[in-house]
């Protein structure tokens, strides 16, 4: 198992979080990663790392077939400007690659701020490696990290 997964599950078990990774093939779009998992789009949530201007960060949870409100998101987090960073500043910020990102075990604890529409859910989400998929309850997730839950997503654009 690879060493990042390795980390992601120790730092589950540090916070008493019951996860299940998953072996699944590249994917070239969430969409075909879903189908992978035998899940709808909405079931996997990704984890995008977002950048507030005094440089610090914070992560917001939203489900597959879902994008940022960024007006929402600044709304709920008081703020005037977020972004997202580019991959370099992702990976310093969190530990973890882009497609790997997961808020378990980034590097720093960011807040975490979940779209109301995971509550209640098992999602799937990134596990720290690539080619592996994450499984966890959403309200254990939120509990675990004492996440902001709100509104913060829109229907995603069809591309």
């Amino acid at each position: 198992m690879s060493s990042g997964l390795e980390h992601v599950r120790e730092a589950a078990q540090a916070r008493g979080l019951s996860v299940e990774f998953r072996e699944r093939p590249a994917a070239r779009s969430l969409p075909e990663a879903a189908e992978l998992l035998g899940i709808p789009p909405a079931g996997i949530v990704k984890t995008l790392v977002v950048k507030r201007a005094d440089d610090s960060y914070l992560f917001a949870l939203v489900p597959g077939d879902r994008a940022i409100s960024w007006p929402k998101l600044r709304a709920v987090v008081g703020v005037n400007r977020l972004k997202l960073p580019d991959p370099d500043a992702a990976l310093a910020a969190t530990g973890y690659e882009r497609g790997t990102i997961v808020p378990i075990g980034s590097s720093t604890d960011w807040p975490i701020y979940a779209d109301e529409r995971i509550v209640g859910e098992r999602i799937a989400m990134g596990a720290g490696a690539h080619g592996y998929s994450l499984f966890v309850e959403a309200d254990a997730l939120i509990a675990a990290y004492g996440a902001t839950v709100a509104d913060i997503s829109q229907p995603a654009e069809e591309r």
